[in-house]
């Protein structure tokens, strides 16, 4: 079933793959519009955080003059990697809604659920694989070509 804030989410995703980046898109959502989004620019700006999700909280929490997003919901293209992961409980994003899943540095239940832990002071919800095959596609394209 599509998922139009995931296809967004999507979109990003594909200006990534268009600049040689890892497509990974995101974009952060209260009171059901768009509110930020990003996509990947590690490459692009030699900078290890800069994932989507970082770059999308960042651009969230500028525009609403606080860090705490507890009304926000994210989705991304790529299950969180462990740094995003934090990112997303200390900013206190209510719901979390990923594609694909990340079988080498997903911190949603691949690898590690950092969420579940229990030892955290926030645990946002979180939504597997929604729209996983289009998620995957862009990502499928950039591994594929780089062989």
């Amino acid at each position: 079933m599509e998922n139009p804030f995931m296809i967004e989410a999507i979109k990003e995703a594909c200006k990534a793959l268009e600049i040689g980046e890892v497509p990974v898109g995101a974009i952060i959502v209260r009171d059901n519009k768009i509110i930020s989004r990003a996509h990947n620019l590690r490459e692009t700006e030699n900078q290890a955080t800069y994932h989507a999700e970082i770059l999308c909280i960042e651009e969230a929490c500028r525009l609403l003059s606080t860090w705490r997003l507890n009304d926000c919901d994210l989705y991304v293209t790529l299950e969180p990697c462990p740094m995003c992961a934090g990112a997303i409980i200390n900013s206190r994003i209510r719901s979390v809604y990923f594609g694909a899943y990340d079988s080498k540095g997903g911190a949603c239940g691949s690898v590690i659920d950092l969420f579940r832990e229990g030892n955290f002071n926030h645990s946002p919800i979180v939504y597997a694989g929604i729209m996983e095959e289009a998620c995957e596609k862009p990502l499928k394209e950039f591994f594929r070509n780089l062989r």
